[in-house]
């Protein structure tokens, strides 16, 4: 009952407030849910897509080892055995980063489980024997021992490099494991909540049926009948016709078709007080005539009154023209100031001209310097290049003499763009100094502008004086005002008088007006009906008649 007893208005803001809270439920479950299902997915990627590449960077790293130091044991040439000694190096450096990396991002990660911990540490007992004893097979072969190298890689070094890289691939898929895991998890949290957000969906569809059937029948209690029939009804007072609205009899008490049934009978009894009132506005019509004579004297005696002010209007109007001819000279002198101001102006525009020129060289100089950073870019290369190709060439460095005067060449166009740039700069200070003179001759444009000022100052000194004696003047014109509201205030206990008749006149036409402007009263027998008669007869209105007469056309 509540709900059916609050304004339409509130039952409206009830329901829609209702239908939008189950829809910003709605929303801020599916937001969590994406939230949620976002921070799973990155914390897969941070932790164990990150240890499983780590791992197989591990991986990949001992094989490559594994081939270097083989590789070393093969090969005859110098030049190759220090490029797989190199290789060997690098791959036992990258074996350690990696691993510490590993333990670190195991660290980091509280979620990993003890199995992981358990093959990490079995990789790190293995790593610790095999690394040794893969170092100790490139010494030996870099001895020229390669005879035991081979039996102690056959021996030692096989069996614990298969078994070190079983242990990562154990690892590898036990982190695939994970994955699987998390990402099943995952997909029974998302069902979980699709059934969640499917029937929260449902309980949103049957709570706006029911609030759209509530608000039906509350649109019904407060109607009181069909849109149709209201709109009907209130054409029918609308037109005039006051007669009984049968809807209005079985309306709801309280509703909009109960209410126009009491309208029309409150509208019929205001029709029969037209007349009534029609009596008191000719009564008080009457009075407001006689104050107004007198109202008409006492504006005859203001009328001579504003002719005195006319008078000191005229002395008014002379000393404007005093006014008027110094404001002409002024108006002169603000023109010569105005040349003088243009004059300046002129000399900011050439000003800027020159810093536009200064920045067009400035542009230069960021192009050109460019230009260096790129060849000091390639010039690096080059140089990595040449270096690379010397150290795989050996003897035969021949590529190096190619790179060599490829760097020369970057050099001389490196002293080029400096010339360049030592040119620009020179012309920049060039125009700085003529920017600076530009500068200086506006600065004398200026003072003649303060002198023409001044000058303008003098003229105004002079309006001031003239504005004096326009004061006197003005004085005169205040006694006349004076006198002007000494009648004003004659007239204002008439109208006072009058107010007294007028409110009772007001009261009385708003009746009436309100009555016949909703009405057509023209056909009414209550309105015209008296005044039809007298004129029929051929006698003159009286002035009540004509004030009917006057409200039915």
């Amino acid at each position: 009952m509540y709900f059916f007893n609050q304004r339409l208005s509130r039952q409206l803001t009830i329901a829609f407030a209702t239908l939008v809270s189950i829809i910003v439920a709605i929303s801020a479950l599916a937001v969590f849910s994406l939230s949620e299902a976002q921070s799973n997915f990155d914390g897969f990627v941070g932790d164990e897509f990150n240890r499983g590449s780590v791992a197989r960077d591990v991986r990949s790293a001992v094989s490559a080892r594994a081939i270097a130091a083989r590789n070393l044991i093969l090969l005859n040439a110098p030049a190759d055995i220090a490029a797989e000694k190199a290789a060997v190096m690098a791959a036992h450096e990258r074996v350690k980063d990696r691993m510490a990396l590993l333990k670190k991002l195991l660290d980091l990660d509280n979620k990993a489980t003890p199995r992981e911990h358990q093959l990490y540490e079995e990789l790190v007992s293995i790593e610790q024997r095999y690394g040794p004893i893969a170092l100790s097979i490139v010494e030996m072969a870099l001895n020229g021992k390669k005879s035991e190298a081979t039996e102690k890689m056959n021996a030692e070094c096989q069996p614990l490099l298969k078994q070190l890289i079983a242990t990562v691939g154990e690892y590898a898929k036990l982190i695939a494991s994970s994955a699987e895991g998390e990402i099943q998890k995952s997909a029974e949290k998302f069902r979980a909540k699709r059934l969640l957000l499917i029937c929260v969906s449902l309980v949103a569809v049957v709570t706006a049926i029911a609030l759209s059937r509530l608000i039906k029948r509350s649109l019904h209690r407060s109607l009181g009948a069909d849109p149709h029939d209201l709109r009907k009804a209130a054409n029918q007072v609308r037109s005039g016709d006051l007669g009984t609205l049968p809807e209005a009899a079985t309306a709801p008490a309280n509703s909009v078709m109960a209410s126009l049934g009491e309208m029309q009978q409150s509208l019929a009894t205001i029709v029969h007080s037209v007349r009534r009132s029609s009596d008191t506005i000719e009564c008080g019509s009457t009075e407001i005539a006689d104050r107004n004579k007198d109202l008409s004297a006492r504006t005859l005696e203001q009328a001579k009154q504003l002719q005195e002010s006319a008078n000191a209007m005229e002395k008014i109007t002379g000393t404007i023209r005093v006014n008027a001819d110094t404001a002409a000279r002024a108006s002169d002198l603000a023109l010569s100031a105005r040349a003088a101001a243009e004059n300046g102006g002129t000399m900011v525009d050439e000003v800027v001209i020159t810093m536009q020129k200064i920045t067009a060289s400035s542009k230069k100089i960021e192009d050109i310097i460019s230009v260096i950073d790129g060849i000091a870019f390639q010039t690096n290369i080059l140089a990595l290049n040449a270096a690379v190709e010397a150290a795989r060439a050996g003897e035969q460095g021949r590529g190096f003499a190619v790179v060599a005067s490829e760097v020369r060449a970057l050099a001389q166009r490196s002293a080029q763009a400096a010339k360049e740039i030592k040119v620009l700069i020179v012309d920049s200070v060039g125009m700085i100094g003529s920017g600076a003179g530009m500068v200086s001759n506006a600065g004398e444009a200026m003072t003649a502008i303060v002198s023409e000022v001044k000058s303008v100052a003098e003229l105004i000194s002079e309006i001031s004086t003239a504005t004096r004696e326009q004061t006197t003047s003005i004085s005169s014109v205040g006694d006349t005002v004076m006198a002007l509201d000494r009648g004003t205030q004659q007239n204002a206990s008439l109208v006072e008088q009058m107010a007294d008749a007028a409110d009772a006149l007001n009261q009385q036409a708003h009746s009436l007006v309100s009555a016949v402007s909703v009405f057509k009263v023209a056909g009414g027998s209550d309105m015209t009906g008296g005044a039809g008669k007298r004129s029929s007869n051929g006698h003159p209105p009286t002035k009540r008649a004509r004030l009917e007469v006057e409200f039915s056309s």
